[in-house]
């Protein structure tokens, strides 16, 4: 019986050793979240078929919010009775919202005192295309931010020197056709943060296998004050 009792106590130590290792991988790649369920030790993923955010050849934002609600539950991120309708989902009017697009929920932007906090929420590979912000018309500084990743993984790209090719596994989507400018890429994962390298820099960011979820700080946002690298997505978000 003792022998027998030592036999299951090593095979269980085995699993919780199996399962802590594959966890601490998870968090270091930022691949999977991290749970303390025998679930973690199994491989999940989150997959993604743009035919299903489109309708009638328009981009469908309740599909597109489905699908961030699904980011959300697989990185236990909290939802309340709010959430769904504080999120703002755009493809830019690529009609490729897999590859390009992105989801916010501005949580905080105080105008009077100048800060601003918003969750950002990518899918799998999807980019957030090369923009930068100008001075506004209006007496608020030129927007400079940050951004700290909370679940998952993405490469924040600005101005810099080009090492792109240290990171063959960008993929620049066609879907963002002009070439980009920015291209010193920096890799975060879950508990890391980087920033805008300078004033009026181009940035762009591209997630990655398993999408991320990032807190964006700034100064201040001013939409007006946002262009695009991209003529027709620049169209698309200004509206004209």
């Amino acid at each position: 019986m003792k022998i027998k009792n030592l036999f299951l106590a090593a095979a269980t130590m085995a699993v919780f050793a199996a399962c802590s290792t594959a966890g601490d991988v998870a968090k270091k790649e930022g691949e999977c979240p991290v749970k303390k369920e025998k679930a973690a030790c199994a491989k999940k993923t989150l997959t993604f078929n743009n035919a299903d955010f489109y309708k009638a050849g328009k981009f469908n934002e309740d599909a597109a919010k489905d699908a961030i609600v699904k980011l959300m539950k697989f990185y236990n991120f909290p939802i309340t009775e709010k959430t769904r309708s504080q999120l703002w989902v755009s493809d830019y009017g690529t009609g490729r919202f897999t590859e390009v697009g992105l989801a916010a929920i501005m949580i905080d932007n105080n105008v009077k005192d100048r800060y601003m906090l918003q969750a950002l929420f990518l899918l799998p590979n999807q980019m957030l295309p090369e923009h930068w912000h100008e001075k506004p018309k209006s007496d608020l500084p030129a927007k400079m931010e940050g951004w700290f990743v909370h679940n998952g993984s993405t490469y924040t790209v600005g101005e810099g020197a080009d090492n792109l090719a240290k990171f063959p596994e960008i993929k620049i989507p066609a879907s963002h056709p002009t070439a980009v400018v920015a291209k010193n890429a920096t890799k975060l994962v879950a508990g890391e943060y980087s920033k805008l390298t300078k004033l009026y820099g181009h940035h762009w960011q591209i997630a990655g296998p398993q999408g991320a979820v990032i807190y964006e700080v700034a100064n201040v946002h001013d939409n007006e004050s946002v262009r695009h690298l991209v003529p027709s997505i620049d169209k698309h978000f200004s509206g004209k």
